[in-house]
């Protein structure tokens, strides 16, 4: 199929596409350029395009010497007024310049009008002569939005070859025809030209597919349905706009220039891509505009500081008048405006300053936890702020730390206050210099110096009162002898009138003093000892006795004050000594001696040990350290208890002689000490030793014993008192017998055993290395003989007293079975063998 020849309206509809092979025509990029257009062309109409960027790559502007025409950066020329072409040629120069290398180039353009050549009617032979093409195919269409008309507006001709052999019918469907926008476009359907019954906006539709129909009269479609695309081309007509129309950005103040301050963005609803949405932006205006202080790149919307000097103390709010122009910001393009709102934030460039360069105020001596003073500062940054927030600081005149100054949190005022008491007398007058700085800390500006701290004085006047008395200081060091006895005279504690800086007219009173060792002296103070003052006594602590006094003046007021009494060491106290020792054989055999001396270090250690003449023989006694000593044993002794006499001096020779009660037993430990298996053992070695001997000592018993009973016979009111052996009766030791049985004529009445109810021991020391001797009595009543055994020494006496066991009552008598049961267990085979038993 073939498109039919268009009219002139529809010329406009295929612009873009005689641009484009015009541009082909181009004979020298850089010298001529001709353009074949249509006669008739309208105002704003894209005539064609040069490329610029080969002629002259640094051109900065570009200037047309037509008036019809214009030419943009890009290269693109438009008509700038209606026009009409006649058959000759327009030419003009678009003349490009570079301003910087003074360089100028002309290109020469010739515009021409394109011949529209009628379409002839073919006539077909009978003969079947084939044609070379198919008119039957789909054919670009466009049209311009908003346009003019007149309407119905002739788009293009759609025709197929088969109407040489019927009749055919043309029709069309698709959106714009029988779906919305509904009878936009129509068919003739005798010819196949479409039209267009109105203007179109391409923002709301960019293009058209329909489908065109080829039918016979009986509703036979010789051809396929032909695809028909109207592209709706775009017309400059929507103006560029602010996303929002007020928009607010913050930035800080003092800031370097090129500090970027936001960005603002423009929406234009016109075709992408194209001169129609390439935005450029401007400042058309600044409040306040002196200075300028804020810039804008065009094509990015980027706001950028151009100075570095905005103040937000002289101006903290700016407002921009900006404009977006499409047409890439041409004269001629669409714009629009927006208002851009800048705030300034704020930064701690001022430093607070007092109100007035001095201060003067006063206030009563002894006074304390009252406030003085209030000062007010100023200060230009932002209030309620860390910027502006004072903090106050005493530079110089609170040595003594009398004052305090702070800030009051609700009107940023300095409060300075007195905290502790000052004394008229001392001084009359404090001054005092102060220093102000912010709780944040200073910024630099870029374009002055860092602020620095403002001071101020304050002199504080002094008033006089009546005081009462002072103590001072409040703690008062004596010093004195240990030992001092009674009635010993020591300086006391002194207080003083402040007013007249003396101490007459103050009475003095005690009232600490623990263990009562001094009275003082009402009108003067001073102490008199009613104790002999010992060191070592548990009142004094580190060597101190503490006494408070208080002062009163005539009119009541008062003052308290501590005197230490400090004490130097005497040797007053001789070395002391746990007398209790015990040695424990089977673990050390020797005792370990640690004597305690109350007296200091000085009057202490090394001590000295020395034992009587009568100890030395069994006892030594060695020196550790200077302040133990070891106790031993010259030859092992027996498990007993010994009196060991031993003198021991300190350093200075001051000595005390002690009486040691030392055991000697078998232990590991001296709490569980224990004699009774070593006595054992020395009885038996005893009696082993004095057994060779038995046979002299029988004969000179025997004699004894007859002296003894001839004086038992003659003195009948001498009294005996005997002695018992406690509950085991024996205590280990073997019962001598005159007889290894009892005999026949013994009766077994006649023996007696003595009670538990009458067991009544005596025990008796000797002291000087000869042991402990135990004398136990056992009694045994055989026609009116009494047996002694007395185990010291395994010596043995036989006692005949007749008639002395008569007053002994029945009660008392055993028989011969109990007096067996209880021997014999306690009668070993050595030791019956080591004993020499005596007959009658």
């Amino acid at each position: 199929m073939a498109v039919a020849s268009a009219a002139p309206g529809s010329a406009f509809c295929m612009l873009l596409l005689f641009s484009l092979l015009a541009l082909t025509l181009l004979c020298d990029a850089c010298k001529k350029t001709s353009l074949r257009v249509p006669s008739h062309l309208l105002p704003e109409t894209l005539v064609g395009q040069v490329n610029l960027k080969e002629c002259l790559t640094s051109a900065t502007s570009f200037r047309s010497s037509s008036p019809d025409f214009r030419i943009l950066e890009d290269g693109s020329i438009y008509t700038t007024n209606d026009l009409i072409l006649s058959s000759k040629r327009k030419s003009f120069f678009i003349s490009l310049s570079d301003s910087q290398r003074q360089e100028q180039i002309e290109i020469e353009l010739v515009v021409a009008a394109r011949k529209t050549k009628a379409h002839k009617k073919r006539h077909i032979k009978d003969t079947g002569l084939q044609r070379s093409k198919r008119r039957w195919a789909p054919i670009p269409c466009s049209l311009m939005e908003n346009a003019l008309g007149p309407f119905p507006l002739h788009i293009q001709q759609i025709q197929s070859d088969t109407a040489q052999n019927y009749t055919i019918f043309y029709s069309i469907s698709g959106p714009g025809v029988d779906k919305e926008p509904l009878n936009l476009f129509y068919i003739d359907r005798d010819t196949g030209d479409m039209f267009c019954t109105r203007s179109i906006d391409r923002e709301q539709y960019q293009q058209f597919s329909l489908y065109g129909y080829a039918t016979t009269s009986d509703g036979y479609a010789p051809e396929y349905p032909l695809p028909i695309v109207i592209v709706i081309e775009d017309d400059n007509d929507n103006a560029p706009y602010f996303e929002t129309k007020l928009t607010a950005f913050s930035v800080s103040e003092n800031c370097r220039a090129g500090t970027s301050v936001g960005q603002v963005t423009a929406i234009d609803n016109d075709e992408p891509d194209t001169l129609h949405t390439r935005l450029k932006y401007k400042i058309l205006q600044q409040i306040p505009d002196h200075p300028k202080h804020f810039s804008i790149h065009p094509d990015t919307g980027v706001i950028t500081t151009a100075t570095s000097f905005l103040d937000r103390e002289h101006c903290d709010t700016y407002q921009l008048i900006m404009e977006v122009r499409d047409m890439g910001g041409q004269p001629f393009g669409l714009f629009n405006t927006g208002t851009i709102t800048i705030s300034l934030l704020d930064e701690n460039d001022n430093s607070p300053y007092f109100t007035e360069e001095a201060y003067f105020t006063e206030v009563e001596e002894n006074r304390i936890d009252v406030e003085i003073l209030r000062m007010k500062v100023f200060d230009k940054d932002l209030p309620n702020t860390p910027h502006s927030k004072a903090v106050y600081k005493i530079l110089q005149g609170n040595e003594n730390g009398n004052f305090k100054i702070s800030t009051d949190p609700k009107t940023n005022e300095a409060v300075l206050c007195v905290v502790k008491a000052l004394n008229y007398e001392i001084q009359r007058q404090v001054v005092l210099q102060i220093g102000v700085l912010n709780e944040a800390q200073f910024s630099k500006a870029s374009n002055s110096q860092t602020p620095t701290m403002c001071t101020t004085t304050v002199t504080v006047k002094i008033k006089d009162s009546d005081e009462g008395p002072e103590c001072q200081p409040p703690v008062k060091t004596i010093q004195t002898k240990d030992s001092l006895t009674p009635g010993s005279k020591l300086y006391g504690y002194k207080a003083l009138d402040p007013e007249t800086r003396s101490s007459e007219g103050l009475r003095y009173i005690k009232m600490g003093d623990e263990d009562h060792w001094f009275e003082i002296n009402e009108l003067t103070g001073d102490l008199t000892t009613l104790k002999t003052l010992d060191r070592e006594s548990k009142f004094v602590k580190n060597d101190q006795y503490n006494i408070s006094v208080i002062a009163r003046d005539a009119s009541g007021r008062s003052c308290t004050g501590t005197l230490v009494v400090l004490l130097e060491d005497e040797n007053d106290h001789p070395p002391q000594i746990n007398k209790d020792v015990t040695i424990c054989r089977h673990d050390t055999e020797y005792a370990v001696l640690e004597p305690v001396d109350l007296d200091g270090p000085d009057n202490g250690p090394p001590f000295e040990f020395f034992l009587d003449n009568s100890a030395r023989k069994l006892w030594t006694v060695e020196s550790k350290d200077g302040k133990t000593a070891i106790l031993r044993e010259r030859n092992p002794l027996g498990y007993n208890f010994y009196s060991v006499p031993i003198q021991i001096k300190d350093r200075h020779g001051l000595s005390a002689k002690h009486v040691l009660s030392v055991r000697v037993c078998d232990c590991t430990t001296p709490s569980e000490c224990t004699m009774r298996y070593k006595q054992e053992r020395d009885i038996e070695m005893s009696n082993v030793i004095l057994g060779k001997w038995a046979i002299l000592a029988m004969v000179l018993g025997s004699a004894l014993l007859l002296c003894i009973l001839f004086t038992c016979f003659c003195v009948t009111t001498k009294k005996t008192v005997k002695k018992c052996f406690p509950e085991d009766v024996a205590q280990q030791n073997l019962i001598v017998s005159n007889t290894e049985g009892p005999g026949e004529e013994v009766m077994e009445a006649n023996i007696r055993l003595p009670t538990q109810a009458s067991n009544i021991c005596d025990t008796s020391l000797s002291v000087g290395g000869q042991g402990m001797k135990t004398q136990q009595s056992f009694e045994m009543v055989k026609g009116g003989y009494t047996m002694e055994s007395n185990q010291g020494g395994g010596h043995q006496t036989l006692e005949s007293n007749k008639g002395v066991g008569q007053g002994v009552t029945d009660a008392g008598r055993y028989t011969y079975t109990d007096w067996r049961s209880f021997t014999q267990p306690r009668l070993g085979d050595e030791s019956i063998r080591g004993h020499t038993l005596i007959k009658n």
